[in-house]
């Protein structure tokens, strides 16, 4: 897939990266990005070396006009809102990708911003790191809501699509790896995720506001 997608979007899109070198050329890691259109999950894996396994919400899943191409694509599904579901997801990404040496991706904000923010992250990437020893490499993608605005189910041809990938960082790893939540400071992942969330918030030239991703019936009103 990655094969035919490439030469195709390199003709209809000017797609610049700054920061490659930050993706490791081996071993486990997170790309956590900004996510405020359905195409940044195009454009990240585009311009990464390396095979990418989202987390895609499970919604893309239930139809079958979206689900082909996500489990063609290897990705796993994961419900909003937390739960055994979603812990079971966090599982898959821990043993299936991460402990495989593979590079997972995921957006920290849980879901698409549907205005001009990076908003407060969700500290599961943190806890990804922690217990996996993995670094995380913060993402800011730019130009992907002209190439699919809001609402718009098809992708302009001709824009211009920015990839930077920022300095890695990563969490100490826990003191007891046989049960990571052993003296678990919640604190300590709620300051990493922020301090990724304002790295995020830089790389991606969107400012940052600290509250989690509006519910989409309150954006819309």
């Amino acid at each position: 897939m990655k094969a035919v997608l490439t030469p195709i979007f390199f003709v209809l899109y000017r797609v610049k990266v700054e920061g490659r070198e930050n993706v490791p050329t081996h071993g486990p890691a997170v790309l956590a990005a900004n996510h405020q259109s359905f195409c940044d999950s195009f454009f990240i894996p585009l311009v990464v070396r390396r095979k990418v396994t989202f987390l895609a919400k499970a919604e893309y899943f239930d139809s079958w006009k979206t689900s082909w191409f996500f489990r063609a694509a290897g990705q796993i599904p994961i419900r909003r809102g937390g739960g055994s579901v979603s812990e079971r997801a966090l599982d898959t990404a821990r043993h299936d990708v991460l402990g495989k040496g593979r590079i997972l991706g995921l957006y920290p904000e849980g879901t698409r911003s549907l205005d001009r923010y990076v908003h407060k992250g969700r500290t599961g990437v943190t806890r990804l790191s922690r217990e996996c020893a993995v670094p995380v490499i913060p993402v800011g993608v730019v130009g992907t809501t002209d190439v699919q605005p809001l609402n718009s189910k098809w992708m302009r041809p001709f824009k211009t699509v920015i990839v930077r990938f920022g300095a890695p960082m990563q969490m100490d790893p826990p003191e007891n790896p046989e049960d990571p939540l052993e003296n678990h400071d919640h604190t300590q992942c709620r300051a990493f995720t922020d301090r990724l969330m304002h790295e995020i918030s830089r790389l991606s030239e969107r400012e940052y506001v600290d509250e989690y991703v509006p519910a989409r019936t309150k954006a819309a009103a």
